[in-house]
């Protein structure tokens, strides 16, 4: 048997790793900025997550939640108190699309209704209902397809307030910044008048912080740049720093009943595990603030770069979207400089690394970059 040919790949295998370094089959060795799209979040093989995990895989993996799991409990506290939404309750599951999956169907629960109302360039995950939301026709089969989602263009409140206004909506769904689109940013007060026209229309407002969570933007989650709050927030990806896990935080005036949702691996010991020494570490070494500096230092340094059409992103989400005659340059910086990055189509590099960053290593690809335009 074979592998399904699905995926397009570097011809690198790492198979070591270490903070923001890479070391492949041949000894050779890379710096990841990119973090396997935004999961690494406190580094590869942090002795700290490494300790929790190997002490916790010697007590118990695993058992169903059927159970009493005090590390569930453990969680939840500590993710309330790094956001700020420690009067929120936590769902926890196994991935971003099934995060995004349950909260849309939560929004459906409470409002008894069932439109989603997302935005043009969208991507909240490959899972039936996650697709149907995403703006990409390419990853959405037939079976996906469903008049439940309507995609209006972002930052554009009139086209939003003229949906909102019918009466049929469950929820409005938005990322905190649209990663996969190449790090397009829904404005400030555009999230300040989306928050207010989900009140007067009566609509849950859910914010997908899957991929801009977990500090990345320099706030735990990017939307609280705006001052805003959602009713419904989904996370994955960097809380778990490689171990799967996702979750959903729900406001308190979203009832819970038994049986509404349901997981088998959601919320496990191990996933916990790793999930309460990613919120160690992020506390500890003051990863937050560190995203946020290193991300400061990014902006200026790009200013009047002449292979540079533009600069988005806040902290370390980062797009930078590249003039014509630039396309190659994604790919000569792994090859020759070994760095690797993130891509959104041909002109778009996304850097993503773990909030550990030093500016020591941010320097040394600035004057990659510049050593190879």
């Amino acid at each position: 048997m074979e592998l399904f040919d699905v995926y397009k790949t570097w011809d690198i295998e790492p198979v070591k790793g270490f903070g923001t370094r890479l070391i492949d089959k041949n000894g050779e060795v890379y710096t990841d900025l990119y973090g396997g799209h935004a999961v690494i979040s406190i580094g590869h093989c942090h002795p700290h997550y490494v300790k929790m995990l190997t002490e916790q895989l010697g007590e118990l993996g695993f058992y169903s939640n059927a159970v009493q799991n005090h590390l569930q409990r453990d969680l939840a506290h500590r993710l309330g108190k790094l956001s700020n939404y420690d009067d929120y309750k936590l769902f926890l599951c196994n991935s971003g699309a099934e995060a995004n999956e349950n909260a849309m169907k939560l929004a459906s629960f409470h409002t008894g209704k069932a439109k989603i109302l997302a935005f043009g360039h969208a991507f909240h995950g490959r899972t039936s209902g996650a697709v149907a939301a995403t703006d990409n026709p390419d990853i959405r089969s037939p079976f996906n397809g469903t008049d439940n989602v309507k995609f209006v263009a972002l930052n554009d409140l009139n086209a939003v307030e003229k949906e909102l206004s019918g009466g049929e909506y469950a929820a409005v769904m938005i990322e905190g910044i649209q990663g996969v689109a190449g790090i397009q940013m829904p404005g400030d007060a555009f999230l300040r008048e989306l928050r207010r026209l989900c009140d007067q229309y009566g609509v849950l407002l859910i914010l997908d912080e899957i991929q801009s969570g977990c500090g990345r933007s320099g706030k735990y989650f990017a939307h609280q740049w705006s001052g805003i709050r959602a009713d419904l927030v989904t996370m994955a990806k960097g809380i778990g720093n490689g171990f799967p896990i996702g979750a959903v935080m729900i406001s308190p005036t979203i009832q819970a009943r038994y049986g509404m949702l349901g997981t088998t691996f959601g919320g496990n010991h191990l996933a916990c595990t790793a999930a309460l020494a990613v919120c160690d570490v992020i506390e500890n070494e003051n990863l937050i603030a560190n995203a946020a500096k290193v991300g400061d230092w990014f902006r200026e340094a790009f200013k009047g770069n002449p292979a540079l059409a533009e600069y988005r992103g806040r902290g370390l989400m980062i797009g930078l979207e590249v003039k014509p005659g630039y396309e190659k340059l994604r790919e000569r910086l792994l090859f020759e400089k070994h760095f690797f990055t993130g891509a959104s189509g041909a002109k778009v590099i996304r850097l993503l690394p773990a909030l550990t960053l030093g500016m020591d290593t941010a320097k040394s690809f600035v004057k990659a970059w510049n050593e190879l335009i």
